[in-house]
């Protein structure tokens, strides 16, 4: 009998192993395109140990409280749950992080008495590595699969774990990991900048037109000023939704903008106070066109308000680098000349005036 009795424990304890390697309880980690990650871990009371069911405390984990947990749940597993999110650890490059912990209703296909614990939150921006580990909890269940997926990626990857260890290093060069604040400044200095020069040419010529009525550069700087403080204000609402306005009207305005300008400069001889008011309410109008730019590309929701300071930044940069140029190429030569504002200004003021009406007709009616 001994013989025998050795054996059927011997199928006993294989079969138990066995269910527990195919991963009664299974870990599934998702990265997503809005930078933000989640991690499912769908939990069935039958694959309980029974000592784990229970109420038991249902209240906070370590994370803070379980989102969702509605009371018929936290009879069955509230101790089990609050167990799991507390001795599950979230890395990114080695460190931890504090998710968000919350109950995911069944699926309609699902059992009722199922419930699927995630945890969520916000990749760090910069990272470059991702590890799962889970002290206790799952441990008591054996191996347990780690499932890992990159939203829009076909494959998946599966990665073994056993009690008490670190999952190993999953790559995130594919998923959609915010940029640091660093590069998030380097790359809207860059986008603002190159939207003026060499990529704006409509902006070009209104700060041309600013630059042409006045012979000293102080009043071309207030211009400027005035111009930016109005685009920032009116690309600031427009981007969180307050202003809106479609381009088939921002666009044909911004060109007769410039027709104004340009007119403005061969009528009056003379710089007046009005000047700046009228470059402000301008500014508004070209900030509505710039918001179509950061519209296509986007704004990292965990730097948005750094992408937007450096994009309005990288605007000034670029139009004070127009200023620059025309300054020591025309105006730094030429603007003492008696004949500077008959051979200068109102000539090339006609040719702005006449690219400006061009581009007002072909873009309401082509």
């Amino acid at each position: 009998m001994r013989p025998i009795t050795i054996l059927l424990l011997a199928l006993l304890t294989a079969s138990a192993i066995h269910a527990h390697e195919l991963g009664k309880i299974q870990v599934y980690a998702t990265f997503l395109k809005d930078g933000t990650y989640r991690i499912d871990v769908p939990v069935d009371p039958a694959h309980l140990w029974p000592g784990d069911k229970g109420a038991g405390a249902t209240g906070e984990t370590r994370y803070g409280p379980i989102q969702g947990l509605k009371p018929e749940v936290g009879q069955r597993l509230g101790k089990f749950l609050r167990a799991l999110a507390d001795n599950s650890t979230v890395l990114f490059d080695g460190a931890p992080v504090r998710p968000r912990v919350e109950i995911v209703p069944p699926a309609a296909d699902d059992p009722p008495e199922r419930a699927t614990l995630r945890f969520q939150g916000s990749i760090p921006a910069g990272s470059r590595t991702f590890n799962w580990k889970e002290d206790g909890s799952l441990g008591r269940l054996g191996t347990y699969p780690l499932v890992l997926q990159i939203e829009g990626e076909e494959s998946s990857v599966w990665q073994w774990l056993d009690a008490g260890a670190t999952s190993p290093d999953f790559s995130l060069a594919k998923a959609a990991v915010p940029p640091t604040r660093s590069q998030v400044v380097r790359q809207y200095l860059t986008l603002g900048f190159t939207h003026i020069l060499p990529a704006g040419p409509d902006h070009i010529l209104f700060v041309l037109g600013i630059f042409l009525l006045s012979r000293r550069l102080k009043p071309i700087l207030q211009q400027v000023t005035a111009f930016t403080v109005a685009h920032t204000l009116t690309l600031a609402l427009s981007i969180y939704g307050v202003v809106r306005l479609s381009p088939s009207i921002v666009e044909p305005l911004i060109a007769l903008s410039i027709v104004f300008v340009a007119v403005e400069n061969i009528l009056v001889p003379e710089l007046k106070p009005s000047r700046i008011a009228l470059v402000f309410c301008f500014g508004l109008l070209h900030g509505l066109g710039f918001a179509g730019v950061l519209s296509e590309m986007g704004l990292p929701r965990s730097e948005f308000l750094t992408a937007l300071l450096s994009f309005n930044l990288g605007v000034e940069g670029g139009q004070l680098a127009v200023i620059s140029v025309a300054f020591l190429l025309v105006g730094l030569p030429f603007r003492s000349q008696a004949w500077y504002r008959q051979r200068v200004v109102v000539p090339v003021s006609c040719l702005i005036a006449a690219v400006g009406l061009y581009w007002s007709v072909q873009r309401v009616f082509f």
